[in-house]
């Protein structure tokens, strides 16, 4: 345990909201600063849209998917999603072959169901099929409370279900390891595609994200909106090198849906503020080895660390370094293998990542068993 003599002991800063559900966690520290019934099950209606969103990067970063990649749309397909009530739409016509590029501003920009399906029948054959690789990823992100009936969140009896810190840890996830997928895709303002009918004039739509151009900052992600869910979105802005994602759901109209959304987030950065507590690179402890051909090896932050406080906070925070060990070699540099917890009056532990300094190798053969005659002896 260390004592370090910065600022805290203040309780969190007041915030209602008249959304029935809400979600704020800062990425850069891990805090999470305001929660109502964030683990409520619901429907997320065009937020799921998200996740279709990172499969397509996550292939993309492995070289499986092309942005310049052509699909077809099926015409079975387009007449599914065509018409007033097939919901919002990108304007794709049967037989038509669009670019994954096209259909990744189809999807985040314009919210556009024939755009989902068509990218999730392109990528798994089936829109079934590609709903199964959702739930595998929800899976791996840890959204345990989440569910995918359908790649983009249209009503299907219950099947499709997440939670707002479901949806928090998805937009997180997809702007800390697709940054430059991200930036290229959630902040557009509006996107061209298709034709009217008659005049064949060229369709613009703007995006619906009601953060853009009202928080500084903003670049991201979804909303969403249908009768039994009501407008939520999943919003996320960065200031200052800090990070905030927030949810809200259960909005009962399109105008509070952006005035509760951008008062959330300002509140976000306002009340809130960032106390540095280690420079990228950083050793504050070591951890033991277990078999390596060192006995222990430093942990260092992998990055700038900062803990979040509320404004004006005064007082003392504890930090205490947690790895579950001895680490067992071998050990890669960067490897995450311990946790920083920081703990301050009223508020919930602040959990930030710790990483091996250096390689440790295995131990040798002469190393090996004396440390099997140390462990006979109980040592």
């Amino acid at each position: 345990m260390i004592a370090l003599a910065a600022p805290s002991g203040a309780a969190a800063p007041p915030f209602d909201t008249t959304a029935p559900v809400a979600f704020m966690k800062d990425l850069s520290s891990g805090a999470v600063l305001y929660a109502k019934d964030a683990d409520r099950r619901m429907p997320p209606a065009s937020m799921a849209k998200m996740m279709t969103v990172y499969i397509a990067f996550d292939l993309i970063r492995k070289g499986e998917l092309k942005l310049d990649q052509q699909f077809t749309v099926r015409p079975e397909t387009w007449k599914q999603w065509h018409g007033p009530s097939a919901g919002s739409t990108m304007f794709l016509s049967p037989g038509e072959q669009v670019s994954v590029k096209d259909l990744l501003h189809g999807i985040v920009t314009l919210s556009g169901n024939d755009a989902c399906v068509v990218l999730a029948e392109g990528i798994r054959g089936t829109e079934a099929a590609f709903a199964a690789e959702m739930n595998r990823y929800a899976g791996a992100l840890g959204m345990t409370n989440s569910h995918f009936g359908n790649s983009n969140g249209w009503p299907d009896e219950g099947v499709t279900y997440t939670t707002a810190r479901d949806l928090a840890t998805l937009a997180g996830a997809t702007a800390q390891n697709f940054p430059d997928l991200y930036k290229t895709f959630y902040s557009q303002t509006e996107f061209t595609w298709g034709k009217t009918m008659g005049g064949g004039q060229p369709i613009t739509q703007p995006n619906r994200d009601p953060l853009l151009g009202r928080v500084d900052g903003a670049d991201g992600l979804k909303t969403g909106h249908t009768q039994e869910a009501g407008y939520g979105f999943t919003g996320s802005a960065e200031q200052n090198g800090r990070r905030l994602v927030m949810v809200v759901a259960g909005i009962d109209s399109y105008n509070n849906r952006i005035s509760e959304s951008v008062k959330f987030m300002q509140w976000g950065f306002r009340a809130w503020t960032a106390k540095p507590l280690l420079k990228k690179g950083t050793q504050i402890e070591t951890a033991e080895v277990q078999l390596g051909d060192k006995g222990s090896v430093g942990l260092v932050a992998p990055r700038d660390l900062s803990v979040t406080l509320p404004g004006g906070a005064a007082g003392a925070m504890q930090v205490k370094v947690v790895y579950d060990g001895p680490v067992k070699a071998p050990i890669k540099a960067g490897q995450h293998i311990a946790d920083l917890v920081v703990t301050t009056p009223d508020m919930p532990a602040q959990v930030l990542p710790l990483v091996a300094a250096s390689d440790v190798g295995p131990a040798g053969f002469f190393g090996r068993a004396w440390a099997g005659l140390m462990s006979f002896f109980g040592r």
